[in-house]
């Protein structure tokens, strides 16, 4: 599958977030012979974690299915440009490729608030592919925020 079918993949976890109520992002981890390993998404608020942002979520699965906290040879398609903390759990994991699609302003690590890659510091550093689905991830986002604004007034 290509990266852009893939990304369907984690906006359909995003949209499964959505419907929970959580902040629309979701993620999925492939192996490099092009098979899913994990899927999640945004799961703060229904677990009480601030942790279980979708990336996070993703890789414990995968590491649990995998019995191995490394995770090289794997992409992670991610909707939304990672914060530092899923940064770290990549860096950590060993993830070979991340691929994500609307960038984040406020949080985002790679580009945008921050970007930790371009420190040199990291032991690990995953091949990137940014902007994939760009306006499809921003958009489920956008209107998610917009309904919220909404129900508030």
């Amino acid at each position: 599958m290509s990266d852009a079918a893939w990304m369907q993949q984690a906006l359909a976890q995003a949209q499964i977030a959505a419907e929970r109520d959580e902040v629309p992002v979701g993620a999925v981890l492939v192996d490099s012979a092009g098979e899913l390993i994990a899927a999640g998404h945004n799961q703060p608020i229904s677990a009480n974690d601030p942790s279980a942002h979708a990336e996070i979520v993703v890789l414990r699965a995968a590491a649990q299915k995998l019995g191995n906290y490394r995770l090289p040879d794997t992409t992670l398609y991610v909707t939304l440009e990672p914060c530092t903390m899923c940064v770290g759990a990549m860096v950590h994991a060993r993830v070979g490729r991340l691929v994500y699609g609307a960038v984040e302003p406020k949080t985002g690590a790679i580009e945008s608030a921050q970007q930790l890659f371009e420190t040199g510091r990291f032991n690990h550093q995953p091949e990137l592919e940014t902007g994939v689905l760009a306006n499809e991830c921003s958009a489920l986002l956008s209107q998610f925020f917009a309904n919220k604004r909404l129900a508030k007034k």
